[in-house]
């Protein structure tokens, strides 16, 4: 639909380029807009556009349209509301989902953008009332309903409008009283205690007293005794209550209209397919309480001004002005709306051009900046953030059945594809120790053994008391977390275990466990030393791709091919993984497009393979949901625009993010449905509930409330002070309203991690060095790991060595807080020497550092002065601070502004008229001074840079800046 800025209100010119909240009010037929600093205040005479605009990971912005009716608005100002939302959407390229939201019946996800609630006021504009604003407070009585929003509306301030099911608020001049129904949640009861403290920071500046009324307490209770007080004395409650229920809006099956010269006219089918609506046309979907609107792309603006009045209409006949209308746009369905078609296809032949994106592109080329990954060619680098520490010990076990063996340490990254395994790893976290006991399960892996490792991993969970997360990974489907762990993996063809023999035995399929004389072909992919992985694929031409590195062996011959895409790096890391296959043997190096016929042999010939890097699914926008397991059946509710304070303790929540999904449970879950969250991620995967093609193999994270480890914790604003609290969550929120803030806990000291064995078998000695920095960008040594022990001892050996990998780098690892030269130790290195030298006796061993590539150098920095060491400091007070994570920096660049000339916001966002010259337009936020750079982001540069890349480019974008 091609729609000319003629057509569009002036007032909409610029919305919707920036993340956040845009909000117009109708006034004379025309929108206005409404400062910031009265978002959330609605009147109840007026209607409203509401613009709620998000930042993608992937750096596009999605749009959402609501415009709000109140009670009291007239019909002129509801019918510009909606006609204009249809504008404003034609304004940002017509692919906005749009919501009708009617005063006390407003959507979920619109009152998510006003949290904790709406209150509308009496009066209105256009209507002629006169705004509410009296000098003496009103006793005011509110009725709350919501789990994880909350509907507020103002009642008779009477007893017959109080009842034993919803939660109450009575606001009086000196004190605000809760009164919850004894059939009432925890839940909603919590969620009401925001509504008090938004009614006591609003209305009475923070500074009057609060109380939590109980149904059925006893009148010895003061605070009950006044609260009864107001209403003329204690009286028992009807059981009934006195609130009209509200018209059921279930019209039996959904009816399909075509809109007809601005009528709906009704179309009769058998049942709803994808095929029926025409691009040139809109439609009218009548599903009940939920009413759409599908606007073809093809269609006029004139059309879908049409299909609104007509949508409008329909509801009035039917008397059902309270029913949610959601208008679509053919190409960009809700996954509610498709859901109520029998047959919707994946793919529909949307004529969507990229004209858009390439002239995007080819603007802020013209400006200097990376358009890498705007178009097409170019595929997004895969990002390598961790978010876990890489240095903690390691324990992992073999399943057999029933059984489960201990691994030494020189096999524990040694897994076959036909076998389970269970792995433990403690590291260190940023407040406590921390553990995460997870399962693989190879491709080849037999049910029983799958079905035995996750009991045992469950069991050593519980063992635990449930502190620990834990994982469900599948061959093939791994996380970058997992390979880190391990830093040097390898998967094996076959199994050792008696299930996969049994197997192979009855199926009549040959036994393929890897031999070390044997023919074998590995893909080696990974980033590097630190994260490295050989897998062992079908010796065959076909399985080559001309983006990996890969090692092939037979009997006394041994070749590494490199192929035309692979980098240094890549190439480098082949030779690592070399050293662990095949240390004693010399490689013969094949260049694609150079092999030896004797490669070629052992392959059985040349054949085509393909060029493409294996794909990994991307982490996506995380979407949160609270779920609840019925007899089998899972159902789910969304919760938008979620934060911290929506993870309630009674419930268990799924994180969904694509990649993964981490299942978060609350400490007042039952034990019972404790050990049943693996089932409920399971179910999650296999519903699909957003249409993402989710892969039954998606890992699956167990996450414990109080335990919550740094890569769940990142998508939210995290306070640990919240989640160490006890008790249920209306009476956390209590405490915190009461107190005026969260309270004061004392931090949890770091525990000694715990390895779980058996009773057998004997906890070994910390297979890894640990470091007390927690830094994504220190440099790590691998002490003990076994991949470390394997290339030691090949280098050490220089016979045995593969020739073709340079000698080890054998240096001092100085701290970064200190110079090579500086001739003294900093502070936290001595202090941790000192702790060290009270527990080791023995000398400390040879420390390796593993070669890397040329480019990479650790950063040093000057030595910075610290208060002398006491032999009480304990490991806490010592431990170092995280560093703020700060991408592509140079050494010696200047953090703040200090080196760089400062340059007003004006002149450095991608669309000022007058643009700064000669500045890296990759990092222009570095330009502003820090006053003006807190003004604009909401935080300092330091804070900022603590962020992942991701978000850092989001509120870039926001500010256009990026």
């Amino acid at each position: 639909m091609a729609v000319s800025m003629r057509d569009v209100d002036p007032a909409f010119q610029g919305a919707g380029q920036k993340a956040g909240i845009e909000i117009w009010r109708i006034e004379n037929f025309r929108p206005v807009p409404v400062a910031q600093s009265s978002h959330g205040k609605f009147f109840t005479g007026d209607s409203y556009v509401v613009l709620k605009t998000t930042a993608s990971k992937n750096g596009s912005l999605r749009h959402d349209i609501h415009y709000w009716l109140g009670k009291d608005t007239s019909q002129d100002e509801a019918g510009t509301a909606a006609i204009k939302t249809v504008e404003l959407d034609a304004a940002l390229g017509g692919r906005a989902v749009q919501y009708r939201e009617v005063q006390g019946h407003e959507t979920e996800k619109f009152l998510s953008y006003f949290k904790p609630c709406i209150i509308p006021q009496e009066g209105g504009v256009a209507s002629g009332f006169k705004h509410a604003e009296t000098e003496e407070h009103q006793t005011r009585l509110y009725v709350c309903k919501g789990k994880h929003v909350v509907h507020v509306k103002e009642v008779p301030f009477a007893r017959s409008s109080l009842n034993h099911d919803d939660i109450f608020i009575l606001d009086t001049k000196s004190k605000i009283f809760q009164f919850n129904g004894s059939n009432s949640s925890i839940q909603e009861r919590a969620k009401a205690l925001e509504v008090v403290q938004y009614i006591k920071d609003t209305y009475h500046d923070g500074k009057c007293e609060i109380a939590a009324i109980e149904d059925g307490k006893l009148m010895a209770d003061a605070e009950t005794g006044e609260f009864w007080g107001f209403f003329g004395g204690f009286a028992p409650l009807p059981r009934k209550t006195t609130i009209d229920e509200p018209k059921s809006d279930d019209v039996g099956p959904s009816k399909l209209y075509c809109v007809e010269k601005g009528e709906a006219v009704p179309v009769e089918v058998d049942s709803l397919t994808r095929q029926l609506l025409d691009t040139h046309k809109c439609y009218i979907l009548d599903c009940g309480k939920e009413v759409f609107v599908w606007m073809g792309r093809s269609s006029s603006l004139n059309q879908r001004k049409a299909a609104t009045s007509a949508v409008d209409e329909l509801l009035r006949s039917s008397d059902r002005s309270n029913s949610y209308v959601i208008r679509v746009i053919e190409g960009f369905e809700t996954v509610i709306f498709r859901s109520k078609f029998d047959s919707w296809p994946q793919l529909t032949n949307v004529a969507v051009t990229e004209d858009g994106r390439g002239k995007v592109a080819a603007l802020l080329k013209r400006q200097g900046v990376n358009v890498k990954g705007l178009l097409k060619a170019e595929s997004p680098k895969e990002e390598h953030q961790l978010y876990i520490d890489c240095t903690g010990d390691l324990q992992v076990w073999r399943v057999d059945g029933q059984q489960k063996t201990l691994l030494l340490a020189s096999d524990q990254s040694k897994f076959y594809s036909g076998d389970c395994y269970i792995f433990q790893y403690s590291y260190p976290g940023e407040e406590k120790d921390e553990t995460l006991i997870g399962t693989w399960f190879g491709k080849q892996s037999v049910e029983e053994d799958r079905v035995s490792a996750t009991s045992q991993a469950s069991k050593m969970v519980e063992s635990l008391k449930f502190l620990p997360a834990q994982a469900r990974i599948h061959e093939g489907s791994e996380p970058i977390q997992f390979f880190a762990i391990f830093q040097s993996f390898i998967v094996f063809k076959g199994g050792l275990s008696k299930g996969y023999k049994k197997y192979i035995t009855e199926k009549e399929l040959p036994d393929d466990t890897y031999s070390e004389d044997g023919l074998a072909l590995f893909r080696v992919q990974g980033s590097g030393p630190d994260n490295m992985q050989a897998i062992q694929v079908e010796p065959v031409a076909s399985s080559l791709n001309s983006s990996y590195c890969y090692i092939l062996h037979s009997g006394s011959s041994v070749f590494t091919w490199s192929g035309n895409l692979t980098s240094s790096e890549a190439q480098e890391v082949v030779e690592r993984q070399l050293d662990l296959i095949k240390p004693n043997m010399q490689s013969k190096l094949q260049k694609e497009g150079a092999e030896s016929e004797q490669f070629w042999e052992l392959l059985g010939g040349k054949s085509e393979y393909p060029s493409q890097r294996i794909a990994r699914v991307a982490e996506s926008d995380p979407h949160l949901f609270s779920c609840t397991l019925t007899k089998g059946d899972l159902k789910v509710t969304e919760i938008y625009n979620f934060n911290q304070d929506d993870l309630m303790t009674e419930d268990i929540y799924v994180l969904d993010c694509q990649s993964d999904i981490y299942v978060w449970v609350g400490q007042q879950v039952e034990s019972k449905n404790k050990m049943n969250t693996l089932n409920i991620g399971e179910k999650f995967l296999e519903r699909d509930f957003l249409h993402e093609k989710l892969s039954p193999h998606t890992p699956i994270y167990i996450i414990m409330e109080g335990n919550e480890p740094s890569y769940f914790t990142r998508f939210f604003s995290w306070d640990s002070t919240k989640s160490a609290m006890h008790g249920n969550s209306f009476q956390r929120k209590l405490t915190i309203l009461k107190h005026g803030r969260t309270p004061v806990l004392d931090k949890p000291k770091r525990r000694t991690p715990v390895s779980y064995t058996g009773r057998s078998a004997a906890p070994e000695k910390s297979q890894r060095s640990r470091s007390m920095s927690f830094s994504p960008d220190r440099v790590r040594v691998r002490g003990r790991s076994p991949a470390f022990n394997a290339l030691a001892a090949n280098f050490e050996n220089p016979n045995a060595r593969n020739l073709s990998t340079p000698p080890p780098m054998v240096r001092k690892v100085y701290p970064k807080s200190v110079t090579p030269d500086s001739g003294k130790l900093p502070s936290k290195s001595a202090a941790i020497a000192a702790l060290t030298s009270t527990f080791e006796q023995s000398a400390p061993a040879r420390q390796f550092i593993i070669p890397r590539s040329p480019k990479v150098s650790p950063e040093v920095q000057k030595p910075k002065s610290a208060p002398p060491l006491s032999r009480q400091n304990s490991v806490e007070e010592l431990k170092p601070k995280p560093e703020p994570i700060q991408e592509d920096v140079k050494e010696n660049e200047a953090d703040d502004d200090e080196g760089l000339q400062v340059h007003p916001y004006d002149r450095l966002k991608t669309t000022s008229t007058d643009p700064v010259s000669d500045i890296d337009v990759t990092k222009r936020e570095t330009y502003l001074s820090s006053e003006e750079f807190k003004v604009k982001f909401g935080m300092t540069k330091d804070v900022f840079y603590k962020l992942p890349k991701w978000k850092q480019n989001k509120l870039k974008m926001s500010l256009q800046l990026f």
